[in-house]
């Protein structure tokens, strides 16, 4: 069985430690607990990892936020990946800090990387895990806060937060989406 887990973010140096760019944390700390190493391949960085004898691609695109979807099709199609064997990994801003939520489907909420990939994949019914960014700014800097660095008081929770991603993506893989929404949903 394979699967692929879709790390969203935007690439480059002035991007790498903003709210925007929690998925390609999490994707990092996934590879990393998987001994895995990314490398250069079609529409980003790619790794291919192994966890309890199936085979997991781990991808960061470098199709910027809002043309993600290209780089999930791609991947998705070369691969022969069925759309149940697909974790996105995204920043929520509509979420407390911290918060995870997992679900099986749903609307892109207004964010471009989710409408980019409804869009390639003509479909709302692909497994996502949203990370809370919070919502702690003024009206009209949204995009601002969404592109900021965490801030010092997020420091500490954050990496916990991270791993806890990273088990609950071990969890999709290994024992699939519903079982990993009641395990770790609300948690």
């Amino acid at each position: 069985m394979k699967y692929l887990v879709v790390g969203l973010g935007n690439k480059g140096d002035k991007y790498e430690n903003t709210r925007h760019n929690i998925g390609f944390k999490v994707a990092d700390a996934l590879v990393d607990l998987l001994e895995g190493k990314f490398e250069n391949a079609s529409f980003g960085l790619l790794a291919k990892c192994k966890y309890k004898g199936r085979q997991v691609l781990v991808l960061k695109p470098d199709t910027y936020m809002n043309l993600s979807g290209n780089a999930v099709k791609y991947w998705m199609q070369k691969e022969k990946i069925p759309l149940e064997n697909i974790l996105i990994i995204t920043d929520d801003l509509h979420l407390p800090f911290g918060t995870v939520r997992i679900k099986q489907k749903g609307s892109s909420a207004g964010h471009n990387g989710l409408k980019s990939i409804e869009e390639q994949l003509q479909s709302q019914k692909y497994p996502r895990l949203r990370f809370g960014i919070g919502n702690e700014f003024t009206k009209g800097n949204q995009i601002d806060f969404v592109l900021g660095e965490w801030d010092i008081k997020e420091a500490p929770t954050l990496n916990k937060r991270i791993l806890f991603c990273v088990e609950a993506c071990q969890s999709f893989i290994f024992t699939g989406i519903s079982n990993t929404m009641n395990q770790f949903n609300g948690k």
